[in-house]
């Protein structure tokens, strides 16, 4: 459709941390920088990753627990070192089909939040099933690019 696409992603790993109590904001800044810490070295062998695209935040209706997460690149998929930071973890998401919808600029909360509305919305009038009770925010750009940003939110397919 003009407005989202319907993507297959298969089953693969990443590397998360679920960030409790805080603002989506300050949940995505924490979150980021112990999965930073993570590729740098902070593993079980002291191994520098690559870092890849996107950045996902797992964001539940009225909860504020926000699980972010980094792909692990292909190279570490069958094996990707453990964590040393017992709030980082791997976790294996399994293959599904998502509804994504992308867009510009810079992302706050709240223009994710917009772009998940407007997605959820165009879903419910196409007679789409989806799980509505949670969304993926999911960014692509280093926070130093300016122009040309990438931005998705995702929601699963029922």
């Amino acid at each position: 459709a003009k407005d989202y696409e319907l993507r297959q992603y298969e089953t693969a790993k990443w590397v998360s941390t679920v960030i409790r109590g805080e603002t989506q904001k300050e949940a995505m800044r924490q979150g980021f920088w112990k999965l930073f810490h993570y590729i740098q070295g902070k593993n079980e062998k002291e191994m520098k990753i690559d870092m890849t695209v996107p950045v996902t935040c797992l964001v539940k209706s009225g909860c504020t627990d926000f699980k972010i997460s980094f792909f692990v690149p292909f190279e570490h998929q069958d094996c990707p070192p453990q964590p040393t930071d017992s709030d980082v973890f791997i976790e294996e998401r399994k293959a599904a089909a998502l509804f994504v919808r992308s867009f510009g600029g810079f992302a706050s909360p709240e223009k994710y939040a917009e772009e998940a509305d407007t997605l959820a919305r165009t879903l419910r009038n196409r007679g789409q099933q989806f799980h509505e009770d949670f969304f993926y925010t999911a960014g692509y750009d280093s926070p130093f690019k300016l122009f040309n940003r990438h931005n998705e939110v995702w929601y699963f397919k029922k």
